[in-house]
């Protein structure tokens, strides 16, 4: 049977080709074996669909054995004639764009004929055309064969693009005008040369293959460029003192004049959106008299409609005298039209030296197990002689200081810590007294290396005093040295001769070889007494108990459904099933411009959140980056994403007190074009987004910076959200800082807060709310509850602004989430949570996320979601014989279906805030 198809493309191309070898290596054939072919209907079984003839004619031959234009034919094959051609770039061909992977090896294998005229033998050609936007038409030779009329030739050759154009169109030409081609079947498979696995949606590069083409120079430097300098390759350097690490060679960029000029290569099409990809490179630095320097891995990303995106990947402090391992992660959210990976950050005229450099897909994180807490003695100091009974055994002096006994310290157990011990003995009002010290890190310390565990939670209490001869206020410190690891147990500043409660808490998570804890800090030669030292694990699960009763005190109100409408005899018949849709209690999250294109980021965050901040979208670096270039495209893109899902947004923030966050534009101002530029950042920003944002944080961190202040005067501060105020007097205006909750710095304690706030409103700042971040290791609930209460005398409204946790262990992480969530829950004071992010990759901490960059849930998200369905009260049963049911719910929205005999109702409320029971009437 023949079936007649005729075509001519509305563009016929004439080209010449190049008849050099595109593939170096050979592959073996087993590499091929039952890989999958990209070609659609290769065989011709469909006719000729999804194949197009250029300017040329076709048919296909459907079974029957016989002779053909001279060549046999098989009963149980299918083939196809190209007849008619005028010219012998003619033929067959079929657009792959969509089933082509950069990086990878396809191999070509066709069996072709000829008949024509009296000539006894043509050439027949496979050939890839490649169609791009902004150049030329271009055309790669991938194989040919000499076919003699009358016999079947298998036509082979191989091919790899380093890049994807617009269209990639696979076709065979070759034989002269008037000579027909036939073709038997044709395949393209595709493997790596390691043999590796391919995907079925054509040949798709394996998850673990490099996509960095040319990884280690093997190749010169060909696929790499400079980045505004020049590269060049090296097998040494500096008289033969820099060597490779690994191979024979590396590369380096020089001729640097800006920071961020490094060797770059394009990675587009090779890299696709939503996988996590890590990037490992062998990187030093070399000259111009910089011993170290930061190195950095970073991504430019251009999308569709022309935004540009830089992402961190990673970064590493380099030397010259080693090759030092530079190591990261990245995600795209979105599409790209273009992706370059490139290195930076040596200071100008320093060269940047290159190894090795892979970028593989991301493996899966292993799985955390659960913390074994059996045996665990919970509340029990593990501080050898706490009290003092044996004089100083177990402690010994760290430095040069004196340590005797002294009688006179407090009884009591200072306030944080009395909750988690439980039952406990008096104190025995004996301390140590540190004299003679010479530096401010000589103290009392003790060795406690075999007492800990790992993943444990530590909370760290003790009183503690100065003496007299100091000159102003004095830091006192908890400090736990966990081999060449510092970490703070707890921190209070001291300026009088009274006892001191220090309260903090620890945990570590890699096994030391030795920890030890010491008190430490006033100025040398400072006397120091500490007393009744206690660090004990923390039983989080008794604490959790409590809080529960807690939260249904404060979160909650009693509920009576009064039915009407029935006659008694049928209350005791009427079922009533009632369910809470949504807690109104604020839980939102910090989003950014480019986690929005992410579909099943915007899934999670529209399910699982009601509020929204930006994580740096609204920031005047960002909205201002250069005096009079504003961009507030990304803050009203992520703007109309809230208000779309109608999830509630605070506004951070109009300024940002600290130094280093300030660009540099402003910096170089004089006091009154600084003045005039603070006023139209308030004036452009409040003006346009006038009702959208619900709160302001005014001036970022004040107890940690003063840029505005020591510029403008003191009054600067309450300006500003005195004018903010003016603008938009419907936003609730915050003060906003870290390590308020946690015991562990003294600039930003509780009091201290407190005190900040009082000034800004004695200057007649609208200070309406109080923002605590809440970027918290290990949190200890005590600590933090203490912290609320006292700001809670302020009678403002508290929010946990930018709350995250972080552990390498995800059930650790999802205690620490459970710490913080539901102290805020039972606080009366704490009105709202925003967390500071939740998916991978995404975050400002590591080990800090509830969704891995590829979307799965971990045990943290899962604590925190498990959580989100405690605070949602459902209740069922029957009508009392008054008409009435009673229930007790949280805060929030519920449906109401009610089923009688006769009928079933449905019906909608809202549980408001307050101390009576709520009356909803429901007419049956």
């Amino acid at each position: 049977m023949k079936r007649f198809f005729t075509s001519c493309l509305s563009k016929c191309h004439k080209k010449s080709h190049s008849d050099s070898e595109i593939m170096a290596e050979r592959i073996s054939s087993e590499s091929w074996s039952n890989a999958y072919n990209i070609l659609m209907n290769h065989d011709f079984s469909d006719g000729l669909n999804y194949w197009y003839l250029n300017c040329c004619d076709g048919y296909v031959i459907s079974g029957g054995a016989g002779d053909q234009g001279g060549i046999l034919m098989d009963s149980d094959q299918n083939y196809a004639v190209i007849t008619k051609r005028n010219e012998c770039w003619q033929g067959l061909e079929q657009d792959v764009t969509e089933r082509i992977s950069i990086g990878s090896i396809y191999r070509v294998s066709a069996f072709v004929g000829v008949s024509g005229p009296s000539q006894e033998s043509a050439e027949v050609k496979a050939t890839l055309k490649l169609e791009y936007d902004d150049s030329a038409t271009q055309y790669l030779f991938i194989g040919r064969t000499s076919v003699i009329k009358g016999s079947w030739e298998k036509l082979e050759g191989t091919f790899s693009l380093s890049t994807i154009p617009k269209r990639v169109v696979f076709y065979l030409e070759g034989p002269a005008p008037g000579v027909d081609l036939f073709i038997k079947s044709i395949v393209i498979n595709c493997s790596s040369p390691k043999n590796k696995a391919t995907s079925t949606e054509g040949c798709v590069s394996t998850e673990d293959e490099n996509i960095i083409i040319n990884p280690q120079f093997e190749d010169g430097l060909n696929n790499w460029s400079g980045r505004a300098c020049k590269i060049v390759l090296n097998d040494s350097m500096a008289d033969g003192k820099i060597v490779p690490k690994s191979g024979t060679v590396f590369a380096c960029a020089a001729e640097r004049t800006q920071a961020w000029n490094g060797i770059q290569q394009e990675i587009t099409g090779r890299v696709k959106r939503k996988l996590a990809y890590e990037l490992t490179a062998l990187v030093r630095i070399y000259g111009n008299n910089v011993t170290s320097a930061d190195i950095r891995a970073t991504l430019w990303v251009q999308t569709p409609d022309l935004r540009e995106q830089y992402i961190g990947i990673a970064n590493v402090q380099a030397t010259e005298t080693d090759w030092v391992t530079l190591q990261g992660k990245f995600l795209l959210n979105g599409s790209s039209s273009k992706v370059v990976l490139y290195l930076e950050g040596p200071p100008p005229g320093t060269d940047i030296l290159v190894n090795t450099l892979a970028v593989k897909h991301a493996d899966k994180a292993i799985p955390s197990t659960p913390i074994d807490v059996k045996n665990v003695a919970f509340g029990v100091n593990i501080i050898e002689n706490s009290n003092l009974s044996d004089a100083t055994k177990g402690w010994f002096p760290l430095g040069n200081c004196t340590l005797t006994v002294k009688t006179g310290s407090p009884h009591i157990i200072p306030p944080m810590a009395r909750d988690s011990l439980g039952r406990h003995e008096l104190l025995s009002g004996r301390y140590i007294l540190v004299t003679n010290r010479a530096q401010t890190w000589n103290g009392p310390a003790q060795v406690i290396t075999e007492k800990l565990k790992l993943f444990l939670t530590y909370q760290v209490s003790a009183w503690v005093r100065i003496g007299s001869g100091s000159n102003g206020p004095q830091n006192v410190n908890v400090a736990i040295g966990a081999d060449n690891q510092w970490i703070n147990g707890g921190q209070t500043e001291i300026s009088d001769d009274r006892w001191h409660e220090i309260g903090g808490s620890f945990r570590i998570e890699k096994q030391p070889s030795k920890v030890m804890v010491y008190i430490q800090g006033p100025a040398s030669g400072v006397d120091l007494m500490v007393a009744g030292l206690q660090i004990f694990p923390v039983d989080r699960h008794a604490r959790f108990r409590y809080l529960k009763i807690q939260t249904d005190k404060i979160r909650k109100r009693d509920v009576v459904l009064k039915f009407s409408g029935l006659d008694s005899s049928s209350y005791l018949n009427t079922m009533v099933q009632v369910r809470q849709t949504q807690n109104d209690f604020p839980i939102g999250t910090c989003i950014s411009r480019s986690n929005i294109d992410n579909e099943d980021f915007v899934n999670f965050l529209v399910k699982h959140f009601n509020w929204a901040v930006f994580g740096n979208e609204l920031k005047w670096y960002w909205t201002e980056p250069q005096q009079g270039n504003f961009n507030y495209k990304d803050a009203d893109d992520l703007l109309s994403l809230c208000q779309k899902y109608k999830i509630q947004t605070r506004g951070h923030c109009i300024f940002w007190e600290v130094e280093e966050t300030v660009q540099q534009w402003i910096k170089s101002l004089n006091k009154n074009d600084l003045m005039t530029a603070v006023q139209n950042r308030l004036t452009g920003l409040l003006t346009r987004y006038k009702g959208k944002f619900n709160h302001y944080d005014v001036n970022n961190e004040m107890l940690h910076g003063s840029f505005y202040q020591d510029r403008l005067g003191k009054d600067i501060r309450a300006n500003m959200f005195k004018t903010a105020n003016q603008l938009d007097s419907s936003a609730t205006l915050f003060v906003n800082d870290y390590h308020i909750e946690d015991g562990c710095d003294t600039r930003s304690c509780p009091d201290k807060y407190i005190q900040h706030i009082l000034d800004l409103q004695e200057q007649g700042a609208p200070v309406g709310g109080i923002g605590i971040q809440g970027h918290i290791n290990s949190p200890i609930g005590p600590v933090v509850c203490s912290s609320l209460d006292k700001l809670g005398i302020l009678g403002l409204p508290i929010w946990f602004t930018e709350l995250d946790v972080s552990s390498m262990n995800e059930y650790v992480r999802a205690d620490d989430l459970e710490v913080m969530l539901r102290e805020a829950l039972a606080h009366p004071a704490i009105e709202g949570i925003m967390l500071w992010g939740f998916w991978e990759l995404f975050m400002s901490r590591d080990s800090a996320h509830l969704v891995n960059a590829e979307g799965d849930i971990n045990e943290a998200g899962k604590r925190f979601l498990a959580l989100k369905q405690e605070w949602l009260s459902h209740s069922h049963g029957h009508v009392d014989e008054q008409g009435h049911f009673n229930f007790r719910g949280f805060y929030g929205t519920y449906n109401v279906e009610v089923v009688t005999p006769s009928k079933k109702i449905a019906k909608t409320f809202v549980l408001d805030k307050g101390d009576s029971p709520m009356v909803v009437s429901i007419d049956l």
